[in-house]
């Protein structure tokens, strides 16, 4: 699971329960002189289904993209301040004490890796084209399932 650090008084916030059996976070590397940001979490398969669909779009932008080790979990970096609305049922947004997480060249949470690295011209995923594309996932994915 992809998690932020609680030495840094991260916290979760969500309408529904965010990802399941989820365990306490993991250490934290901030460093400094980077853009700030918030981490949402959410299950691989509507994560890859939303990064398909925000790729497709080009003018979309979409930053970095963590994934963890047992691919259960992506995480979003978002702008500091999403956990604050973020209010998605089925993901979970955290911050880090208010101040953001630091957009490192190495993955910065323990356990993880980046499925789409972080680059210049796309910092961080915009919060509200990410809430597009996690709930058109969420359908194209019950659409699926519905034809089985």
């Amino acid at each position: 699971m992809l998690h932020l650090g609680t030495e840094t008084g991260s916290r979760t916030t969500a309408t529904t329960p965010a990802v399941p059996g989820a365990t306490a976070p993991a250490a934290v590397t901030e460093e400094h002189g980077a853009a700030p940001c918030d981490l949402v979490t959410v299950p691989a398969r509507q994560g890859l289904e939303a990064v398909d669909i925000l790729r497709r779009d080009a003018g979309q932008g979409i930053g970095p993209v963590l994934h963890d080790d047992a691919c259960d979990t992506l995480g979003f970096l978002v702008p500091p301040g999403t956990a604050e609305a973020w209010d998605v049922p089925g993901s979970a947004c955290t911050q880090t004490a208010g101040r953001g997480l630091r957009i490192p060249a190495e993955p910065p949470v323990t356990g993880s890796g980046w499925l789409l690295p972080p680059e210049d011209d796309a910092p961080v995923t915009d919060p509200a084209v990410l809430r597009a594309a996690l709930d058109q996932a969420a359908r194209l994915i019950e659409a699926a399932d519905n034809c089985r």
